[in-house]
């Protein structure tokens, strides 16, 4: 695994090895202190949302619908990493039923960091979702070391919301009708002490969250495959007026796999 940029290189930054989780977690720390109110003291906290993709050389967001087959050891070590620096992982509902979503694990790696910046032991799952058309019965929700949340609108419907209360899940509303609206995720979750966001897609999810224009990074991994097919990109969303803009943090090879990050301009 080597650094590409930012420049300039060092000699540890071009030796090709393995990197250990304390030095992916340095890699890729959130920005110092998000959640903290603005300068003048008031005002909710801000969250920082990221989101972790992966995609092909020509495109695709998944093979066959599923991510993993696009995927590799470095790229699940990043994935590790990230879920073991966040909050709360954002995921859409396709995504949880496609990929079989299970609760975020504690790992001993990042117990100490979690520890220290007042984190729970694990990141809780928020699944975010207008129909509720999920499984409450799954260990995602019944029995997750951190309640897992349901984000849906305010007219979701209320036999489905009761099922997902039921099942242990805590029910936020972030949208005025059935809808969710993109725009009020982060701030919902801030105002929970969640501010160090991780959304996995899939590509309808980080559409809204780019249309919406609260999405503060994106790390995207390249895999040297091309799968042709008909599969998403990763953004798969409503057109938006003015294309976002982001300018690239880092990226990081191994394999032939690039490992990016983008901030928002």
């Amino acid at each position: 695994m080597r650094r590409l940029f930012p420049h300039p290189l060092t000699p540890s930054d071009i030796e090709d090895r393995t990197w250990d989780l304390a030095e992916l977690a340095e890699a890729y720390a959130y920005p110092d202190a998000p959640g903290t109110p603005g300068a003048a003291g008031g005002g909710a906290p801000s969250a920082w949302l990221r989101a972790n993709m992966v995609s092909s050389l020509d495109g695709a967001a998944h093979h066959e619908g599923r991510s993993q087959p696009l995927s590799s050891d470095a790229d699940m070590r990043i994935f590790g990493t990230l879920r073991g620096l966040a909050d709360a992982v954002v995921v859409g509902a396709e995504t949880v039923r496609r990929e079989g979503y299970r609760p975020a694990r504690a790992r001993e790696a990042f117990a100490a960091r979690r520890a220290a910046l007042g984190q729970g032991p694990a990141p809780a799952i928020a699944v975010v979702s207008a129909g509720l058309d999920l499984d409450f019965s799954l260990p995602l929700f019944t029995a997750p070391l951190v309640p897992t949340l349901v984000l849906t609108g305010a007219e979701a419907p209320a036999d489905r919301v009761r099922a997902a209360r039921k099942a242990g899940a805590e029910v936020v509303v972030v949208g005025e009708g059935r809808r969710v609206d993109a725009a009020r995720v982060p701030g919902a979750l801030a105002e929970r002490g969640l501010t160090r966001l991780l959304t996995e897609g899939g590509p309808k999810l980080l559409g809204q969250f780019v249309a919406a224009g609260v999405l503060d990074e994106l790390c995207l991994s390249l895999a040297p495959v091309a799968v042709s097919g008909t599969a998403a990109r990763i953004v798969n969303g409503p057109p938006i007026a003015v294309p976002e803009r982001f300018t690239l943090a880092a990226v990081i090879e191994e394999s032939g796999f690039l490992f990016t990050r983008y901030h928002q301009i």
